[in-house]
């Protein structure tokens, strides 16, 4: 019995230094990406969740059950997701492309850019990149939702920023005043 309990104490001590870890990496790498907060939380939920049933399947093989018990569980465990997810197949796939968006994606939000897409003009300015989706807001107003999983797929082109300032001569230096100047006699 206590050294059930020793065992579960490490594996417990093992999750949280894990865990702390690879919280502090994530938070890092999002600060050095300038991530929102948001994303960066739900991204570490999703790797903590992973870690979290790694470390129970160690735990369980390391308590002495025998292996053909576990495999036959985590199997089935497996076999009821896998057929609850095929009919969401796209959602799982959005799910893992947010992810690999978090770490590998190298545009953030307010840069603009453009999809190579033939159907659609899918360019404007990156609004929001969340673990389904990414905003991109076009010139004319309009709000693209466009999945990860195609932002992956596709060519996706960098554009430079757009001059939002227009810059504006005085009136003493205008050209047209040059024209418009009456000479009295």
């Amino acid at each position: 019995m206590t050294q059930t309990l020793l065992i579960s104490c490490l594996y417990v001590g093992i999750f949280v230094f894990a865990q702390r870890l690879l919280t502090n990496w994530i938070a890092k790498l999002a600060e050095s990406k300038q991530v929102s907060f948001k994303r960066t939380k739900m991204v570490t939920q999703y790797i903590t969740y992973l870690l979290f049933i790694v470390i129970g399947c160690l735990w369980v093989i390391s308590l002495g059950i025998e292996y053909q018990q576990v495999s036959l569980f985590i199997s089935s465990v497996f076999a009821v997701l896998g057929v609850a997810l095929v009919a969401q197949w796209s959602i799982l796939s959005n799910i893992t492309a947010g992810v690999l968006i978090f770490f590998v994606f190298p545009y953030r939000i307010g840069d603009r850019i453009k999809i190579i897409d033939k159907d659609e003009d899918v360019s404007g300015i990156i609004a929001e990149i969340s673990l389904f989706h990414v905003l991109i807001e076009r010139s004319d107003g309009i709000t693209i939702t466009y999945p990860n999983n195609l932002m992956l797929q596709k060519g996706v082109l960098k554009l430079p920023q757009a001059k939002t300032q227009v810059q504006n001569k005085p009136l003493s230096e205008s050209p047209e005043k040059d024209h418009t100047q009456v000479q009295s006699d």
